[in-house]
């Protein structure tokens, strides 16, 4: 058990951090941060237009900068991007500085929440579905290095999605809270 007063969500694109890190953040009482929205805010325009600039590699350069600063707070709950575990240094401050939960999902949930989706740049093309899964190959076993909870993937909504990860969280957590 990792105890802490962060809680730190990976997983896939479309496995819920963003609308199910809100409620658990409102549940906990903690800040909520979306990495990809903190990139915007800084920045000034969308992650999209971040990637058609400076590329993967900028918008990477950014996305660590970022969590660096982001996980260094206390009280927050951090939905991160899914990529951000790709980089040594985020895996390492993520695992320092907070409890890490991985919300898992699978191709066929993802390619259903994500349908109507334009906005991602590393979806842009005709074959999401072989995308998702050549980027689960890569990711997944990096998400599983660092994870202290893995909450298997529930297909209903948000609301019960968010039910099954405070359960699960509330059996782990070894919540230390902010000073």
């Amino acid at each position: 058990m990792n105890p802490s007063c962060n809680l730190f969500l990976i997983g896939a694109t479309g496995a819920g951090k963003t609308s199910v890190g809100r409620r658990l953040a409102a549940h906990y009482g903690l800040s909520f941060l979306d990495l990809d929205q903190e990139i915007e805010r800084h920045c000034g325009v969308p992650v999209s237009t971040v990637f058609e600039v400076e590329g993967e590699a900028g918008f990477r350069r950014r996305e660590s900068t970022l969590l660096d600063e982001c996980s260094r707070r206390r009280g927050v709950l951090l939905a991160t991007g899914a990529g951000a575990v790709l980089d040594p240094a985020n895996r390492r401050n993520l695992v320092e500085r907070g409890y890490v939960a991985w919300l898992q999902t699978t191709p066929e949930l993802q390619l259903k929440r994500l349908r109507h989706d334009t906005q991602r740049p590393l979806l842009a093309g005709d074959d999401r579905q072989a995308r998702l899964q050549a980027m689960a190959e890569v990711r997944e076993p990096l998400y599983r290095e660092i994870a202290d909870l893995a909450i298997p993937a529930v297909h209903e909504g948000v609301t019960a999605s968010s039910e099954h990860c405070i359960a699960l969280i509330d059996s782990s957590w070894q919540r230390q809270h902010a000073a």
